[in-house]
């Protein structure tokens, strides 16, 4: 087909569909129910049965959609590929129903009554945001499984009741509301609690006067001392990464962690939530100290990300991308963060923080030059040039150059932590995001007015090398640098048949 052809194609399906480019609406739907059933038989063949229920207002069309992301893992996943079966009925009667657009499913509802969608969810894919199954054990996210209605307000409550074995335990950070069953009071905590379904490890211990729980699959991989080598280094890290905001904002926290040899050799890999996070590990991993650097990261989401993010992102919406220049921020500087507690909490040694910090300006150099902002915008497409996660290791470094800035103009008496604890009061505590310009004002503010604009210019938004030599010193630092020259005497020689 020519251009030409392609531009008549669009016009002609424009005039035929007048309102397809209009926003969908559905009519309103309240007592929202989900059935999720993950038990030995399922996960046998690697399906999840999930069934809706729910109370239509009125007669006329109910537009259902599931989530194309999880918050936290930026990157499309489309979650509607792996649904079929589809149905929906209203007592004995079958509705009518059609797809509206590729990830939403459009149900004739007759009258105002109850109506009830069921489908199948297939969980094959070991990723943090996505859902997966053996014949003893299955996880999954409520991104995955839990549609919401189109156009309608996300502040609906709704309860969810997994069905499984008697013998096989359940964990997740959402409430329990009874046995089996358990409630969200808004569709945005609704899809941030995953669930671990099965045959598992369970244990808890007391951080800082909360429950932490450590849930492990497969049940036996992680020996007793392992575990409790893990808990102490956690006992050390959580109350730092608390102290920098002033409060631990739940109840209790749950690790969940699943082991596999499906997961990449020697990889690791965490998803941040609200009051948990969600790792995936190569089993070769288990027992390796630099964990409590992933396990210091993604808890300290539960502040910087999970309630303090950028404006951009806040609310979450789940049908299309949700791009922000400060990716840097939630994912750099809570890797610094992660780093610098694990200090604090004497989990690491200075010399330690020195390696580590050493790798990530190392790394930094070895890729190409790449502004902050830009990489974080290209978190969504994966850039195959090496700076797909820059943001990581650049940021975490330029949290280190600002907090030595920071603490330099200002005699020591204020530090990054000033700003990360007054943004969380100014903007999570007002139930909003931060903007660019906002962060940038606090840093000035925490830096007795010294302005970060050309630093901003040539580091963040440009792509000229950090300012190692000039910032390092202030704190007493120097970066050395290492060069192998290889001695050439402008001889060579070759071997012969001998």
């Amino acid at each position: 087909m020519t251009v030409k052809s392609i531009i008549l194609a669009a016009a002609a399906l424009a005039v035929a569909h007048p309102l397809s480019a209009q926003p969908l609406h559905s009519v309103p739907i309240s007592r929202i129910h989900y059935d999720v059933t993950l038990d030995s038989a399922a996960a046998g063949t690697r399906i999840i049965s999930v069934s809706m229920t729910f109370s239509a207002a009125s007669a006329g069309a109910v537009l259902l959609s599931l989530p194309a992301w999880t918050p936290g893992a930026y990157e499309i996943s489309n979650y509607a590929r792996f649904i079929s079966d589809f149905g929906a009925s209203s007592g004995t009667d079958s509705l009518d129903w059609d797809k509206a657009d590729p990830d939403t499913w459009r149900i004739a509802a007759p009258r105002a009554e109850d109506v009830t969608v069921h489908f199948e969810y297939k969980a094959d894919s070991l990723d943090n945001a996505m859902s997966w199954t053996k014949p003893n054990f299955g996880f999954f996210n409520g991104t995955n499984l839990f549609m919401y209605p189109e156009g309608q307000n996300t502040e609906f409550q709704a309860t969810v009741t997994v069905h499984t074995e008697p013998s096989w335990q359940i964990a997740t950070g959402m409430p329990r509301t009874s046995a089996n069953t358990f409630g969200a009071s808004n569709y945005h905590d609704l899809v941030d609690f995953p669930f671990f379904v099965g045959r598992f490890d369970i244990d808890s211990t007391q951080v800082a006067g909360k429950t932490l729980r450590f849930a492990t699959f497969p049940a036996g991989r992680v020996t007793p001392s392992v575990r409790a080598g893990i808990f102490q280094q956690l006992q050390k890290i959580i109350p730092q990464e608390a102290a920098v905001f002033g409060e631990i904002p739940w109840k209790n926290y749950t690790i969940l962690q699943v082991a596999d040899n499906e997961f990449p050799l020697g990889s690791a890999s965490g998803l941040e939530h609200q009051n948990s996070h969600f790792d995936i590990l190569s089993p070769v991993v288990l027992g390796n100290p630099v964990l409590a650097s992933l396990y210091a990261h993604e808890i300290f989401h539960s502040w910087n990300v999970k309630r303090l993010r950028p404006a951009d992102m806040v609310p979450y919406v789940y049908d299309r991308e949700q791009p922000t220049t400060l990716l840097w921020i939630s994912e750099g500087i809570t890797d610094y963060y992660a780093d610098l507690t694990e200090l604090r909490g004497k989990v690491t040694t200075p010399p330690g923080f020195y390696s580590t910090t050493t790798g990530k300006i190392d790394n930094i150099a070895d890729e190409v030059p790449t502004a902050l902002e830009d990489a974080s915008l290209s978190a969504w497409i994966s850039p195959v040039n090496g700076t797909k996660d820059i943001y990581y290791d650049k940021g975490s470094v330029a949290g280190l150059l600002l907090d030595i800035m920071i603490r330099d103009a200002s005699d020591n008496r204020r530090s990054l932590d000033t700003v990360m604890r007054d943004l969380y009061e100014s903007t999570y505590k007002k139930g909003r995001g931060f903007t660019n310009s906002e962060w940038w004002a606090a840093v000035s503010r925490a830096a007795g007015g010294k302005s970060f604009a050309d630093f901003e210019k040539r580091y963040v938004n440009g792509r000229q090398p950090f300012p190692y030599d000039s910032v390092f010193p202030l704190a007493g630092l120097r970066l050395m640098i290492e060069r192998t020259v290889t001695p050439s005497l402008g001889v060579s020689v070759s071997g012969d048949e001998q």
